[in-house]
C-alpha cells in the first residue's frame, strides 16, 4: 500500500514537472540575476511541491507553482540585499537610490553597522505592507520589472499597480524618515 502512494506521488510530481518545468524556469530566469539562482529557485519550488503533494489538495497547481516561485524569488532577493552599500552602488538592478546617503561616509564599523540597521529596518517596513503593495514595490524598485510586465503577471491594471506602489513608497518614507534624518545629521 505504501509503494502505491509513493508511486502515485512520484507520478503526480513527474507530470507536473513535464507540464510546467520549462515555463516556470523561463519565468524565474527573467526575475533573477543568473541561471544558478534560477535553478536554485526552481529546485525549491519542486521540493515544496513534493512535500505537500499528498498532504494538501492543490486545485490550481499552475497558480500555486508560480506563487511559490515568486515568493522564493523575493526571498532570494532579500538575502542579496544584505550586501554592503558600497556593493549596491555598482548594482543598478538592486539599487534603491539610498546609496548616495552613504557615499560620503568612510567605511568603518560604525557606518557598516548603521547601513545594516537601515536595511534591516527597510525589510521590516516592507513586511508591514499588505502583500500586494510589497510585491509591486519589490518587483518594480528592487527587481526593475516594468509595470506592464507586472500587470501581465498579476492580471491587475497598470494604474492599480502604480497606486499600490505609491502607497508603499509613502509608508516606507514615513517609516524610514527617522533613520534617514539620523544619517543626514551625522
Amino acid at each position: 500500500m505504501a509503494y502505491v502512494m509513493i508511486d502515485e506521488k512520484q507520478s503526480k510530481i513527474s507530470i507536473t514537472i513535464k507540464s510546467y518545468g520549462k515555463g516556470l524556469l523561463s519565468f524565474i530566469r527573467k526575475r533573477v540575476s543568473n541561471d544558478a539562482d534560477a535553478e536554485d529557485v526552481l529546485q525549491d519550488v519542486w521540493y515544496r511541491l513534493s512535500s505537500i503533494i499528498n498532504s494538501q489538495p492543490v486545485e490550481q497547481i499552475g497558480a500555486w507553482l508560480y506563487r511559490v516561485a515568486k515568493n522564493r524569488i523575493i526571498d532570494k532577493h532579500r538575502k542579496k540585499t544584505e550586501l554592503p552599500w558600497q556593493d549596491r552602488e555598482n548594482d543598478d538592478e538592486n539599487s534603491l537610490g539610498f546609496g548616495d546617503v552613504f557615499a560620503i561616509a568612510d567605511s568603518n564599523p560604525e557606518t557598516e553597522y548603521q547601513e545594516r540597521m537601515v536595511w534591516q529596518q527597510l525589510h521590516l517596513a516592507l513586511d508591514e505592507l499588505p502583500p500586494e503593495q510589497r510585491n509591486v514595490f519589490v518587483w518594480h524598485e528592487l527587481e526593475g520589472t516594468p509595470f506592464a510586465e507586472i500587470a501581465a503577471m498579476t492580471g491587475e491594471p497598470v494604474g492599480k499597480l502604480i497606486s499600490r506602489k505609491r502607497y508603499a513608497v509613502l509608508h516606507l518614507r514615513k517609516r524610514m524618515k527617522v533613520y534617514y534624518d539620523e544619517l543626514v545629521d551625522r
